[in-house]
């Protein structure tokens, strides 16, 4: 029979070994769990890149010459002869065209005679005055008869000088029959032939005066602001891979076109004798897009409360932090962030639901990764 102190130290021997055993299981436990937190978690990111500030607005248009004259006769008649075409170098005096001047020659001799019979209705009151004057001076004729002499040779006089600007007008009429250039330069269009009547100013032939070239482009009304009087711009010539030419806004429209909703702009270009009227050119200028922005994938974002956040890789030690940002807007793909984020920075785009402050993730060595955002600020997520 076991006497009560035996079983008193048999149950006390027996809790010891309970609890020494509830310890070691423990013991394995947190070491079993020390063991799950160390394991490091392979994660996708993306390193931030700033957006561009600017974008590029490339516009095509045809060189032509800054100054143009669209020559026309300074009277109206029939076209007798054209004596150029498209092409056609002209200087100055040289005939274009010429009209029927029949009738002005008409004209001419009609004016010569009407000026012979003012110049001998000149010479018959210069005799009437003389005479009243001798009569005068011998008082035999009243003063009156003097002045009514002097009044119509005055008159006569008065009457000569007009038939001499009839003349001279109607010799002007005859000269205009033959179109002449007033400048050096070359015919870049013809609007009349021989055989049309046309009337006083109707264009017969367009001539690109020599000098200066420029470049007219039209620009819509979302980028005009981009295009200013002075600025400098890049202008390439497509039939000339290797020509690129260095111009400058010379006007901007001030108005839109009422059918195209465009505005004209003209690039003035440098003396270059490559370059040739009618040719295609590009023409390239910078334009601002606003503010600096920096994009990152949709899936980088993460609701905490209110707020948004985003999980960012400390490349010393390689854990992950949570840190807050400000979205501007975004699309299906990015979102552009204002505020939290900048170049350079590693942001986590997968699995972000796993994360947690100081987490150990995978990065592995001897790679740089590539850079997040493009020109349009679209981010390029790489594998890590």
């Amino acid at each position: 029979m076991v006497s009560p102190a035996r079983r008193v130290l048999k149950t006390s021997l027996f809790s010891t070994l309970l609890v020494a055993a509830a310890l070691g299981l423990s013991a394995c436990s947190e070491k079993k769990a020390e063991t799950a937190e160390e394991v490091v978690r392979p994660v996708k990111v993306v390193e931030v890149a700033a957006s561009q500030t600017q974008r590029t607005l490339n516009y095509s248009g045809a060189v032509r010459a800054r100054s143009e004259i669209a020559m026309g006769f300074r009277v109206s008649g029939k076209i007798t002869e054209r004596l150029v075409d498209i092409g056609d170098r002209v200087t100055p005096g040289e005939i274009v065209a010429r009209i029927d001047g029949t009738d002005y020659i008409l004209s001419v001799r009609s004016a010569e005679a009407s000026l012979a019979a003012a110049e001998r209705q000149v010479e018959t009151a210069d005799l009437a005055l003389k005479r009243a004057q001798q009569l005068f001076d011998k008082n035999v004729a009243p003063k009156s008869q003097l002045e009514q002499a002097q009044l119509s040779y005055n008159q006569a006089v008065s009457t000569r000088d007009a038939a001499v600007s009839t003349l001279d007008q109607a010799r002007n009429q005859v000269a205009y029959g033959e179109l002449r250039a007033d400048r050096s330069g070359i015919v870049t269009a013809v609007n009349a032939e021989a055989g049309q009547v046309v009337s006083t100013g109707t264009p017969v032939v367009t001539v690109a005066v020599d000098g200066e070239k420029e470049v007219q482009v039209a620009v819509p009304e979302t980028d005009i602001f981009a295009f200013k009087p002075g600025k400098t711009v890049n202008v390439s010539i497509w039939s000339n891979a290797g020509l690129n030419l260095t111009g400058k806004v010379r006007e901007v429209a001030g108005s839109a076109d009422p059918r195209s909703r465009t505005f004209a702009v003209r690039v003035s270009l440098p003396n270059d004798e490559r370059v040739l009227l009618g040719m295609t050119a590009s023409v390239a200028a910078s334009a601002e897009t606003g503010p600096s922005l920096v994009s990152v994938p949709l899936s980088a974002l993460a609701k905490e409360g209110e707020g948004t956040l985003v999980w960012t890789v400390d490349r010393q030690n390689e854990t992950v932090h949570a840190r807050p940002v400000k979205v501007a807007d975004f699309n299906d793909k990015d979102a552009r962030i204002t505020d939290g984020l900048k170049p350079g920075d590693l942001v986590v785009v997968a699995g972000t639901q796993f994360m947690r402050e100081d987490l150990k993730v995978k990065l592995p060595s001897g790679s740089e990764p590539q850079q997040s955002a493009l020109a349009d600020g679209d981010a390029i997520p790489q594998v890590r």
